[in-house]
């Protein structure tokens, strides 16, 4: 038996696909991004006068997946010290793995309690986002 999640307070999925589903004790987070769940915009940003993504800043937008990662586990009954397993994704490895790493380092300051990581540098996401996590958390359902 799966539950599905849909978290109010995350973004809305690009896609036809939950943000989470529970099998057992284990949750599965779809692809989470830095999107602002009320605007839809993307924090750091920087586009010029024609519309063309130009810059973006990793740490804004790594806060702001975090954030939304938080949303999701919230909304399932799980919390940030639940997550076991973390892949990441960025679409520029040389640019921005040492800023995101730090910001990583800040939200899971002792390396002996942090998730499992794998990150991986990929050329592009469905939307104009610089990062994306997909997540497992330990997440028993509550007891009756």
């Amino acid at each position: 038996m799966t539950d599905v999640v849909h978290a109010g307070a995350a973004p809305r999925p690009v896609g036809r696909y939950p943000h989470a589903r529970r099998v057992g004790d284990l949750l599965f987070l779809s692809g989470i991004g830095p999107r602002d769940p009320r605007t839809d915009s993307v924090p750091g940003n920087v586009f010029d006068d024609e519309g063309r993504l130009v810059a973006h800043d990793i740490a804004a937008q790594t806060r702001a997946v975090f954030a939304n990662v938080r949303a999701v586990l919230e909304a399932s009954g799980a919390r940030w010290e639940d997550l076991v397993d973390v892949t990441v994704y960025l679409t520029d490895m040389a640019g921005d793995f040492a800023r995101y790493n730090a910001v990583w380092a800040e939200a899971f300051p002792d390396p002996a309690t942090a998730p499992c990581r794998t990150t991986l540098g990929i050329t592009a996401l469905p939307t104009p986002i610089a990062i994306e996590l997909k997540c497992v958390a330990a997440a028993p359902r509550a007891q009756a």
